[in-house]
């Protein structure tokens, strides 16, 4: 595409070289049997969240892998903050710290470009609208947002589900509000996950990230996914 041009090659030079300055530090910092396992939980980040509901699961670490084996290694990635580990909350009420679900979680990569070439993606993904890719582009999608709630001191470490009928990607508190965030990598926003929650606990707020216009209807503020960084000046939290 012509959108990628030659300073793209530079940048795919500096990302390859993080991930293996990464993997050196796994071997530098830890014993050999963790280090192997950090290793085995970071390149199982592609195919966690290859998945349509994310969740972690052992087993795409390591065929037999069992959570106690594995439980240093993500608190090492985590710690190190490689990771953002963001757990189930089923029920949303403050303070949300009291009702999380820490068996069941998803996690994230640091950063988009890094899982990009961690999935073994090129640059031109970004733009694809192969129905092939629609799935994983929602994770990189949801990566996204993530990242920069966080750099916007959000902190956003909670999702929302109800048994299989519905999920929203992430709910943060704010004061004595629970915001549910939903997560749209395309224009289609046809999902009924948000409209669910809503019927359930009538939050003040809902935000939804797409890639359709900024747009407020009611409780729902639809913010184009570029705008993602202005997110705290949009919804007024600043």
């Amino acid at each position: 595409m012509a959108m990628i041009g030659k300073d793209m090659k530079g940048v795919e030079n500096i990302l390859q070289n993080i991930l293996q300055d990464y993997a050196l530090d796994f071997v530098k910092h830890t014993s050999p049997l963790l280090a192997n396992r950090i290793s085995h939980v970071w390149n199982s980040l592609p195919s966690q969240l290859a998945k349509e509901n994310r969740k972690f699961v052992y087993q795409l670490v390591r065929p037999g892998a069992r959570a106690r084996e594995y439980e240093d290694a993500l608190t090492w990635l985590q710690n190190a903050g490689l990771i953002n580990k963001v757990c189930l909350c089923q029920t949303p009420q403050v303070p949300l710290k009291s009702y999380e679900d820490l068996s069941i979680f998803k996690i994230y990569c640091l950063d988009i470009g890094l899982l990009r070439v961690l999935s073994e993606l090129s640059p031109e993904a970004y733009f694809s609208d192969s129905p092939a890719f629609k799935e994983y582009k929602g994770a990189l999608a949801e990566n996204y947002i993530l990242q920069s709630l966080l750099a916007n001191g959000i902190k956003c470490s909670r999702y929302w589900a109800s048994g299989n009928k519905a999920e929203v990607e992430f709910i943060v508190q704010h004061g004595m509000d629970v915001i549910p965030i939903e997560v749209k990598s395309g224009t289609s926003v046809t999902g009924k996950s948000l409209t669910e929650y809503n019927k359930k606990y009538s939050p003040s707020m809902r935000i939804r990230f797409s890639m359709l216009n900024l747009k407020r209807n009611d409780t729902l503020l639809n913010i184009p996914l570029f705008l993602a960084d202005k997110v705290k000046y949009l919804c007024g939290m600043v």
